[in-house]
């Protein structure tokens, strides 16, 4: 009776330790973090579409000093964003498989050019070699926004458009999926 007695206040204590341990350490990865993961999910059709990413904010920076015109940016912080497809879709008029894919962006004045990369990576790891799809957006004037944000907008039964805001601006790129 005793040693079982004695299993069992060492397995609580253990369970205690580590639940901890864990939770300290999501503290300390939150605290790290200057620009915060995000994640968002839309269902477009039978079709789920998820993106992850990290938020930069602006904080009196220029957009342009962050996501340089005219240079792939991992469109968003830390890791590249990644974007996730449970069946296949047109992306910009494009088709592409079902799976995951790094979501890089190229920012223009007037336009930005999304591109999927079928390399998942930290940072600015990127290889041209990689991609599947490259389309483009036209840049809109929207309301003022601090933080990065990607949503969906224009949603139908078989269309959304993936929308890209920050500073003030708006970028979108449509997502179809097939009515069958």
């Amino acid at each position: 009776m005793k040693s079982r007695a004695k299993i069992w206040i060492f397995s609580f204590f253990a369970f205690c330790l580590g639940h901890v341990l864990v939770n300290a350490q999501e503290r300390g990865a939150d605290k790290v973090r200057l620009s915060p993961n995000a994640s968002v999910s839309q269902t477009i059709g039978t079709t789920i579409v998820s993106v992850t990413y990290g938020r930069p904010s602006l904080k009196g920076r220029s957009m342009s000093a962050l996501a340089p015109a005219d240079k792939v940016w991992r469109t968003g912080a830390n890791e590249s964003a990644a974007i996730t497809f449970s069946s296949g879709v047109e992306f910009g008029g494009q088709h592409v498989e079902v799976g995951t894919y790094s979501l890089y962006t190229i920012p223009s004045d007037t336009h930005w050019t999304f591109i999927l990369n079928s390399t998942l990576s930290w940072g600015t790891r990127y290889d041209e070699a990689m991609d599947v799809v490259r389309a483009t957006g036209d840049v809109s004037e929207g309301n003022s926004v601090e933080s990065f944000t990607i949503g969906f907008d224009t949603l139908s039964a078989d269309k959304a458009d993936l929308v890209l805001s920050w500073g003030n601006l708006s970028v979108a790129v449509p997502i179809t999926v097939s009515s069958e």
